[in-house]
């Protein structure tokens, strides 16, 4: 393929002049050696959004947030269960009344009540004489003894020792002696009546008209000790 160079000159025949003829186009040259690399360009625009990729894999829980706001109070729920009434179910009893059927007992021993009355929880022992404390608290003792032909002094005994003493004098007639008093006892505690002075022992026992009398009952238990008990029953 020849190439024409542009405004070549004729002459008055139309022929280009030898100095304009065409000249065939040499070969292609090898490449040249790689240029030095230019400056940094332009950032280009931003491309088209790509589809989405698949769903990753599940994060850990994190850490718990800080706590909310109080809510409003919500609506009063439904009426509970009936509970169970425990009424009685920690109420301690103990009170005992004895009477005596023999007459001028021994001195400076217990004396034997041995007709029993009343004896709510055991307490007393009638074979002894005894009162013997089951719960700690503060109990009421009382006797009216009958006496007769002798003078009586008795006594109200607690642990050995003399909490109340009572002297009625023989007047020939019959006469009756009595005494009372409150005191706290601790479990184990040990109370009983006591003829405390030789030959004056005058108690007289009639089972047909007359009798003598040992009473006492516990007025209330020791707060300490029932809140104690109250705590084991509800475990």
């Amino acid at each position: 393929m020849l190439q024409v160079l542009p405004f070549a000159p004729v002459d008055n025949r139309g022929v280009i002049s030898s100095k304009e003829r065409a000249t065939p186009q040499g070969l292609r040259g090898k490449a040249g050696p790689l240029g030095l690399a230019g400056e940094k360009g332009d950032q280009g625009e931003t491309g088209k959004k790509g589809p989405m990729g698949p769903e990753g894999e599940k994060g850990e829980v994190g850490p718990p947030g800080p706590p909310g706001p109080k809510g409003d109070r919500g609506e009063q729920g439904d009426p509970g269960l009936p509970g169970v009434c425990r009424c009685g179910s920690i109420v301690l009893k103990s009170a005992f009344s004895v009477g005596i059927t023999t007459s001028y007992p021994e001195e400076r021993l217990p004396i034997i009540f041995n007709k029993v009355l009343f004896n709510e929880g055991e307490h007393y022992n009638p074979a002894t004489g005894k009162f013997i404390c089951a719960f700690p608290g503060i109990y009421y003792f009382s006797y009216d003894i009958t006496l007769a032909n002798k003078h009586l002094a008795i006594g109200l005994v607690h642990n050995g020792q003399y909490r109340i003493k009572t002297f009625d004098a023989n007047t020939g007639n019959h006469d009756v002696a009595s005494g009372s008093t409150v005191i706290y006892l601790q479990p184990e505690d040990e109370v009983w009546l006591e003829i405390f002075f030789t030959d004056q022992n005058g108690l007289f026992s009639d089972p047909g008209w007359a009798d003598s009398l040992f009473s006492g009952f516990l007025l209330y238990v020791d707060t300490d000790y029932l809140d104690s008990i109250s705590e084991d029953d509800e475990l």
